[in-house]
């Protein structure tokens, strides 16, 4: 019929990601520093890449099952088990995706039906609200702040849950604030889940990116016995192992809502790409040294992109996890958008407005130190060139 759009208007509403709007501009611009891409720098670490190759020249180049090869689901039971303390059925609670987004869209379409109701933390990662608009579901923000450390708080979640809710999607160690949970707080939000019949949608793909701890990651939903019923792990490859181009993702949960992911992931995907499930399974058998590795280098660059901006007066909060900086820029008397565009085009350093993570991230940027130091150096100093006399004196 002339003049109907072709474009279905749950889609043709969606607003497209802050994040890639704005590194249009950073695409048209030169000699920048960049402090925008969520994704380590590092290689993936050869032997989990040869692995990879070794499938390929045996011949690994055919489907495997649809919920993915058995080695890689026993993989993944043995690594949440010696992680975690997470204990799995690989037969039957074990599902391989094309990266962590893919499980995530496939739980959300799962368990949800029109109509209901997920709750999700804000500031978050952009796609989440559309995620679950795809699925028509409604997605229901919940704020968080600097007040609590960008922490889920139960209080929070209370104003904002109704009947028609029906899980919790949730992404600690967080991007875009690197705020965590401790295991206190996990236990007062699954015990919120259970008095409301909830399900939590735990992202933990930046689990093993913990500064607290030398040697252990943070603890995860997954590990506590009385949530194994309402839990479902949403994790990949991309962030611990700097595996994003192998595009490798997992969930893990109760058998009826895997069994109701594998179906959706059967009829789109059919299977996650044969040589990266290889790979796979060499990172949780024998990656742990090479996550130590990098995360230790990331934890150096933390401390000191957090010592120069509170130095050069952003009031920051210190992340415990991933590999992003959080830092207020309301002081400067610019919004964050405005501040972003200004340290573009004017200097020459890449950052994201906050508000591309949902309302509550106004007046932040995020800044990744997922680069080198000789790159965060640099940028450090065209901030400082830029707040010169702009800002108060840090106390």
């Amino acid at each position: 019929m002339p003049g109907r759009s072709r474009v279905a208007p749950h889609v043709a509403d969606l607003p497209k990601s802050g994040i890639r709007k704005f590194f249009d501009l950073v695409a048209q611009s030169k000699d920048i520093v960049s402090l925008g891409v969520g994704e380590p720098d590092f290689d993936t670490p050869w032997h989990i890449s040869r692995a990879a190759v070794t499938c390929l020249e045996n011949g690994g180049t055919h489907y495997t099952s649809n919920l993915g090869t058995p080695a890689l689901r026993q993989a993944i039971v043995r690594y949440l088990g010696r992680r975690f303390s997470a204990q799995f059925d690989w037969r039957s609670e074990v599902l391989v995706t094309v990266g962590v987004s893919e499980a995530i869209d496939l739980a959300i379409r799962a368990i949800c039906s029109p109509g209901d109701e997920v709750l999700y933390h804000e500031p978050c990662f952009v796609s989440y609200a559309p995620t679950i608009r795809l699925a028509h579901a409604v997605p229901v923000a919940v704020s968080t702040g600097a007040k609590d450390d960008f922490r889920l708080t139960v209080e929070a979640l209370e104003r904002c849950v109704t009947p028609k809710t029906r899980a919790i999607l949730l992404n600690f160690p967080c991007n875009p604030t690197g705020a965590t949970l401790s295991g206190a707080d996990m236990e007062r939000i699954i015990d919120f889940a259970g008095r409301h019949d909830l399900i939590i949608l735990a992202d933990e793909v930046y689990s093993e990116l913990n500064y607290e701890a030398e040697d252990a990651p943070l603890p995860s939903f997954a590990g506590f016995p009385s949530a194994k019923d309402r839990v479902v792990l949403l994790n990949g490859f991309s962030k611990s192992w700097a595996m994003t181009g192998y595009r490798l993702g997992y969930a893990c949960g109760p058998g009826d809502i895997i069994d109701a992911m594998m179906k959706i992931h059967q009829y789109g995907i059919m299977s996650a790409p044969t040589l990266s499930q290889a790979a796979g399974v060499e990172a949780m058998d024998f990656g742990d040294k090479d996550v130590a590795r990098m995360k230790n280098e990331y934890r150096r660059r933390r401390d000191y992109l957090w010592t120069s901006l509170t130095r050069i007066g952003l009031e920051t909060i210190l992340p415990k996890g991933a590999f992003y900086m959080f830092p207020c820029v309301r002081n400067t008397g610019m919004g964050d958008e405005e501040f972003a565009l200004k340290l573009l085009k004017e200097h020459g350093v890449a950052c994201v407005p906050g508000s591309a993570f949902g309302a509550s991230g106004a007046g932040f940027v995020r800044m990744s130190y997922a680069t080198s130091m000789e790159k965060l150096r640099l940028a450090v100093a065209r901030i400082s060139e830029m707040l010169l006399n702009r800002l108060p004196a840090p106390h």
